[in-house]
């Protein structure tokens, strides 16, 4: 692909910055940092331009919090400032990262997502008798910066966009020259390009048919046995020699055994929940009751949170699952269970 050059000043236009405060004030528009940034709107954008003309800007005001959900992770959520940034780089510079995407590539993609992924790995775990799954030994944490950096400048011709996205690398370390920030929307397009090489290795040069990524989740599927096997061995040195990470111990099975992927579990003819998400459902439906009992949260709070957890649930076969709870007496939103 043709380098690109010029882009700093679109990512500086005064209606792409306004469209950038939009977007990242979504979500959240009566919280503080929003509310302050709003109150003076117009003289905060035009400094945020005057910043990315000049060069002069500072990034890497993070708050740190950590959430346990499914695991343990810490979140970096950068200054709202800093937010308004990313939206109006990512707003300019999307179509040039989606060029570098495969068609089976699932996260942070407009029209993809989760379930986009599990329906596509369905149609796979039903047409194919092996599969391989493999993922990133702490993906986020161990992406190189001089790495991603190389990438980028391959990608983007425009120095001044590089340097910007380069001073947003540099401005989070999990270790010496390593890690992106969960939380940066910049990070999910970084973390989603560093393993868009190695998409089309898999499907360009080692020609696998079937295979599906979701960020570092990527799973292959084959008929042959060693085939996989023969496979396996190349990724493993492209992740190694190329990305310089670790892949996680591999999962190389049947298909009719299972295949865990993204909280479910495929069988060529069925799609049960994993008993993570099992547990998972099982503790927040919990947690929630105890909250509408108590008084703490209204009934309307207690579907907002339960919903996306039943939602979860229905692209399982898991009727019996749900109807184990529903049974368990009157709860907060059991008119739509």
């Amino acid at each position: 692909m043709k380098r690109v050059d010029h882009l700093l000043e679109k990512v500086a236009d005064p209606d792409n910055l306004r469209l950038a405060f939009w977007k990242a004030r979504k979500g959240k528009s009566y919280t503080r940092g929003v509310l302050i940034y709003q109150s003076n709107l117009e003289d905060n954008l035009f400094k945020l331009r005057e910043q990315i003309l000049s060069g002069r800007i500072e990034v890497g005001n993070y708050h740190f919090f950590k959430v346990f959900d499914p695991k343990e992770r810490q979140i970096c959520a950068p200054a709202f400032s800093e937010q308004v940034l990313h939206h109006a780089l990512m707003n300019v510079c999307h179509k040039y990262f989606e060029r570098m995407q495969i068609f089976d590539s699932y996260a942070s993609r407009k029209g993809k997502g989760v379930h986009a992924a599990l329906n596509r790995a369905k149609v796979f775990t039903k047409s194919y008798n092996w599969f391989l799954k493999l993922d990133v030994r702490k993906f986020f944490d161990s992406i190189h910066h001089e790495v991603l950096k190389n990438q980028l400048r391959r990608m983007f011709k425009d120095w001044r966009v590089l340097d910007l996205l380069e001073k947003i690398i540099d401005s989070y370390e999990a270790s010496p020259q390593r890690g992106l920030p969960i939380g940066n929307l910049s990070s999910q397009y970084f973390a989603n390009h560093y393993l868009s090489g190695l998409d089309h290795f898999i499907k360009e040069q080692l020609h696998i048919k079937a295979y599906v990524r979701y960020m570092d989740d990527m799973v292959l599927w084959c008929n042959s046995k060693q085939e996989l096997k023969n496979a396996l061995t190349e990724i493993k040195k492209f992740v190694q020699n190329y990305l310089q990470c670790e892949l996680k111990p591999e999962l190389l099975n049947r298909t009719e055994r299972g295949l865990p992927f993204l909280g479910y579990v495929l069988y060529p003819e069925q799609i049960r929940l994993s008993q993570r998400s099992k547990r998972r459902f099982s503790t927040k439906i919990q947690d929630i009751n105890d909250k509408y009992r108590s008084g703490m949260w209204s009934e309307a709070q207690c579907q907002r949170c339960a919903l996306p957890l039943i939602a979860f649930t229905l692209h399982a076969d898991a009727k019996s699952f749900r109807k184990r709870f529903a049974a368990e007496g009157r709860q907060p939103g059991e008119s739509w269970r």
